[in-house]
């Protein structure tokens, strides 16, 4: 990998702290690699899996040279909860001494049942906003009072192409990204004079494991034939986009929702 064979002064993320919320499985966990393949310290968030937090932190580190500090803690945090939230970038300053540059906030859950607007639950329908929209508020305002002004500070939120796709099943899933899609949008006007960015990633179908959940076969080859290259996403096609975005030559960017897809809606 880049951060194996590459000096640190030359990689592009060199110096910079980076937050990735739901790093432990799938995009998150991609995204987290990468950046650390381009020389980004990170703050591995999870949930309750800390075994594959930990297993990826310890990765990461082993991947760094002997002499230097280490590249990668694993932090436990409910996005949802406020107090846990301020914690994870306590967390972050605390482990590498400086204000936080770039968060990720990837963390968010379905319901994989696909029930019909008709058919969900107010239960299932707050654990979504609880995740995906608390969750995005809380870490972003967290990221908005917080991350560097010094240059280099990122926010990146994750939404989802369902948004413009408008897939029967995905009702509160559509509706809790498409809240997150707004909030960036507003939040990189309101960062003005900063020098954060702010941005929304927004994948098509990706073969991860809550991609998979509660769907069938049929249900995949559908969304496979709908996409006009014909293959699920892959983790990585959606890292290396969220890797340019937070580097210098990302700057330009800023304020927008972007549709990684491979056509599958635009």
């Amino acid at each position: 990998m880049a951060g194996e064979t590459t000096s640190a002064s030359s990689l592009p993320l060199d110096g910079r702290v980076a937050i990735v919320t739901g790093a432990t499985r799938g995009i998150g966990r991609a995204i987290a690699v990468h950046l650390h393949s381009l020389g980004a310290k990170l703050v591995i968030n999870y949930a309750s899996n800390s075994n594959l937090a930990d297993i990826l932190a310890s990765e990461l580190n082993s991947k760094v040279n002997r002499s230097s500090p280490v590249a990668a803690v694993a932090v436990k945090a409910d996005v949802s909860n406020p107090e846990d939230v301020k914690a994870l970038f306590d967390q972050a300053e605390k482990e590498f001494g400086c204000q936080a540059h770039i968060l990720i906030n990837c963390a968010g859950v379905l319901d994989p049942k696909y029930p019909t607007l008709a058919n969900t639950t107010v239960e299932d329908f707050d654990t979504v906003f609880n995740v995906n929209t608390r969750g995005s508020f809380l870490c972003c305002r967290e990221a908005a009072n917080r991350l560097t002004r010094e240059g280099g500070g990122r926010i990146i939120t994750i939404s989802t192409s369902i948004v413009g796709a408008s897939l029967p099943g995905y009702s509160a899933y559509a509706a809790s990204k498409a809240a997150v899609e707004t909030m960036t949008k507003i939040v990189a006007k309101e960062l003005k004079g900063t020098r954060i960015t702010a941005n929304c990633v927004a994948p098509g179908p990706v073969a991860t494991e809550l991609f998979f959940a509660g769907k069938n076969e049929e249900m995949i080859k559908r969304l496979v034939d709908a996409c006009p290259l014909g293959r699920l996403g892959e983790p990585n096609d959606i890292a290396q986009l969220v890797g340019f975005l937070v580097t210098n030559a990302g700057e330009w960017v800023n304020g927008q929702v972007i549709r990684v897809n491979g056509g599958f809606v635009v």
